[in-house]
């Protein structure tokens, strides 16, 4: 080397002209130029050393400048470990620009950077990978048995590729997935262990859960389902128009995606007789009653809230009543060996009495009432008013050693009064006859029922509770005929519980067991049915952790509270830690999903509603 130099440093010696061909020649003698490392071609970096904090399952991978922006959040890699094994990975953080050969926080960096960060020094990349498994020669992901080794070349798997081992596609389109420029992710609405499992929608106001709700509505019903829709609030009274809202209608451009509610045809909305739809202009309006009947005696005791005692009198009561309706062959019909028989096998922690109306119980407890207080009975239903009737009844009362306390009675009347006082069951009107179930079940229609004249009440408690009875003993009669060849497949239905929180709250769990077994009833028995229940609710922390044990799916919006966050993630398996850390951080219309086709949760952009919305700012 010293041939080169010259006597003053600083100013280097001209090279010799031969200088080039005996380089090559030393090259050549070397044994020729380095060839690139076939396993590097293409790669984005490589794996870091483990370090004393390290966990399983993750892994640093660091990244050349020039690769710095080619691993986003959420991006797929395949690790090809130099000891042979390939395993497949996810960008959990990062990712992350790092100085060379000093940290990022070095006095040395923040005074350039306080200078105008003119003389920054070189700088490479950092993202934190977790791993989903180890992959097999036939393609298959096995859960890893070790970790890539140092120094393994990592690769960015491209969308096709992603999208077929993130598997999230669907028919029911949701949004697209983040850190992609096309991933589609949806539910597959044919795929019984999805849906049918039930679904979680949870966030803080303004999170964007009604677009969601509105968005899989118009889906769900574009794919053949039959979607019941509970409203507590009436936002979703206006589905079969198109959005109006200036930031939706961007949204919905930019995704190359046009405007359109729910086909009008398609779409009914009911209301309770008596009560105010929230659309009262809607083309397809229909009242509705309520059946005394189908609904439990125990239901009836918790929504009621009856004491100890009034609960003895209540049931005393309601058992007299049967009888009096078998002395006056009501039900069951005298002969009748069809009644008979389903008389024999009611279970009244199920539903009630057939053909017992609000007004015969009523006449009932009155009865039992004048009895003790010594007065004249009075009766004031059809069924009843007969002198007949009043004398069976009489003589039942006597046989029944009813108990006594007139201010027990008094108060059952009292809250049996204030349930007939609301004008809701047993209409007479011909226009607000009960539901009928298996109109509901059609596939591709969408039945709103508008519970916003009551809102958060106990009734709309009992017409919940009554509805999903309904639907499932319409369903179990659909599959019935279907297994006995009479008819074609049953439909696929997707009830949604708006507000589930005031339905299916802890505190009112512990009040009203009954009622919660019959939701757990019907939810564990509707997945066999093809009935999916989805749970939508902006306080998740109020929900019993009983109903996270019935749901496998979940959507999860903007949750800013760390104390609920925390709760979801005892509760809610298979989401990773640093999603759980982006939750409180979501932006409108952001929601990270796990269901079970899909090979792991993401984080989603939530596509814009083509529906009008009646409450949306």
């Amino acid at each position: 080397m010293d041939e080169f130099r010259s006597g003053n440093p600083a100013e280097p010696k001209e090279l010799p002209s031969d200088f080039m061909e005996r380089l090559d020649r030393d090259i050549s003698e070397a044994g020729g130029e380095l060839e690139p490392d076939e396993l590097r071609k293409g790669s984005i970096g490589a794996t870091m050393f483990d370090l004393p904090n390290s966990e399983d399952g993750t892994l640093v991978v660091l990244l050349p400048r020039e690769h710095l922006l080619k691993a986003p959040s959420q991006a797929l890699l395949r690790i090809k470990s130099t000891d042979g094994r390939t395993y497949l990975g996810v960008v959990a953080a990062g990712p992350f620009a790092e100085p060379d050969s000093l940290r990022g926080d070095a006095p040395m960096l923040v005074n350039v950077q306080a200078r105008g960060g003119i003389f920054l020094p070189p700088y490479h990349g950092r993202i934190q990978v977790n791993l989903l498994g180890e992959e097999r020669a036939d393609g298959k992901l096995v859960p890893p048995r070790f970790r890539p080794l140092p120094n393994s070349p990592v690769f960015v798997l491209d969308e096709a590729e992603s999208a077929a081992v993130l598997k999230a596609g669907g028919d029911v389109r949701l949004g697209l997935a983040f850190g992609y420029e096309g991933i589609e992710v949806g539910i597959p609405s044919q795929q019984k262990a999805v849906l049918p499992r039930h679904t979680a929608i949870l966030g803080t106001t303004g999170g964007g859960k009604s677009t969601t709700v509105s968005r899989l509505i118009k889906e769900a019903q574009e794919a053949g389902m039959a979607v019941i829709v509970l409203d507590v609030e009436g936002e979703y009274t206006h589905l079969h128009e198109p959005t109006e809202d200036p930031n939706m209608l961007l949204a919905l451009s930019e995704r190359g995606q046009q405007p359109a509610g729910v086909p009008a045809g398609q779409m009914t909305v009911y209301h309770l007789v008596g009560r105010e739809s929230a659309n009262p202009d809607h083309p397809n309006l229909r009242a509705f009653s309520l059946q005394f009947a189908r609904l439990s005696p125990h239901t009836i005791i918790e929504i009621l809230d009856l004491s100890d005692a009034q609960q003895e009198r209540f049931l005393k009561a309601y058992d007299i009543a049967k009888a009096v309706m078998r002395d006056l062959d009501i039900f069951p019909k005298q002969g009748d060996a069809e009644q008979e028989q389903l008389a024999l096998e009611i279970d009244e922690f199920d539903r009630g009495w057939p053909r017992l109306t609000l007004q015969m119980t009523l006449d009932v407890v009155g009865a039992c009432l004048a009895k003790t207080d010594k007065r004249e009975i009075e009766l004031r239903s059809p069924q009843f008013r007969s002198p007949e009737a009043k004398e069976k009844l009489t003589r039942r009362i006597a046989e029944a050693h009813i108990p006594g306390n007139v201010s027990s009675w008094a108060a059952l009347l009292g809250r049996l009064a204030r349930l007939s006082r609301l004008k809701v069951f047993d209409s007479p009107e011909p226009t607000a006859r009960p539901l009928s179930y298996s109109k509901l079940l059609q596939p591709g229609q969408v039945s709103l029922v508008d519970l916003s004249a009551f809102g958060a009440s106990e009734l709309s408690n009992i017409v919940i509770a009554d509805l999903l009875r309904g639907l499932l003993e319409a369903q179990d009669n659909a599959y019935q005929a279907w297994e006995q060849g009479k008819a074609g497949p049953p439909a696929r239905v997707l009830v949604i519980i708006e507000e589930a929180h005031e339905f299916l709250s802890a505190e009112r769990i512990d009040k009203m067991p009954i009622l919660f077994e019959q939701v757990a009833r019907i939810a564990k028995r509707g997945r066999k049915r093809w009935l999916g229940l989805v749970f939508v609710t902006q306080l998740p922390q109020h929900l019993p952790r009983q109903i996270f044990g019935l749901v496998n799916s979940y959507i999860l919006h903007k949750i800013t509270d760390p104390q609920v966050v925390s709760t979801l993630e005892r509760v809610v398996p298979g989401i990773e830690k640093s999603l759980w850390q982006r939750l409180p951080g979501l932006a409108p219309g952001q929601a990270i999903v796990s269901f079970p086709h899909m090979s792991r949760p993401l984080l989603i952009a939530v596509d814009p509603t083509p529906c009008k919305l009646r409450m949306v700012e």
